[in-house]
């Protein structure tokens, strides 16, 4: 079943935000709730992440029903992927070094900045290019 193309750029952008001020503040905690999203989104799907029931339930009502969608499968990696940058950034805020949370917080906020903003997903291009790579090794 495919989402409303959306619903993941939406989360792309609280993500931003969330991550925006992990830096900002240092919040090992805030990242850990970001793994967590980012943990529900990969393991249950990017639609039933708490971003995408935010989406569901306070924006989509007021802009409307969609008019695109996309298969789940690739923000659903993307949000494994966004899962692993977190998981390495609390390694840094919580054990060190420093600069590896700050690192992979950046990264991580980097391609969430560009989903929101310019709906090009690093991580569902990944999971396109392993895919085709795949297909082409058979």
């Amino acid at each position: 079943m495919n989402i409303d193309v959306r619903g993941p750029r939406f989360g792309a952008a609280v993500t931003t935000v969330v991550l925006a001020a992990v830096l900002v503040t240092g919040s090992g905690a805030l990242l850990g709730w970001q793994a967590l999203v980012f943990a529900v989104g990969a393991l249950a799907g990017a639609g039933r992440s708490p971003y995408a029931w935010l989406f569901r339930t306070v924006v989509r009502p007021r802009i409307g029903p969609p008019t695109e969608f996309e298969p789940p499968e690739p923000p659903r990696f993307a949000q494994a992927v966004g899962l692993v940058f977190a998981l390495v950034g609390l390694v840094g805020y919580v054990w060190g070094p420093l600069w590896l949370g700050l690192a992979a917080t950046a990264c991580a906020l980097a391609a969430a900045f560009l989903n929101a903003v310019f709906a090009y997903c690093l991580g569902c291009e990944m999971y396109l290019l392993l895919r085709r790579t795949t297909e082409a090794l058979r």
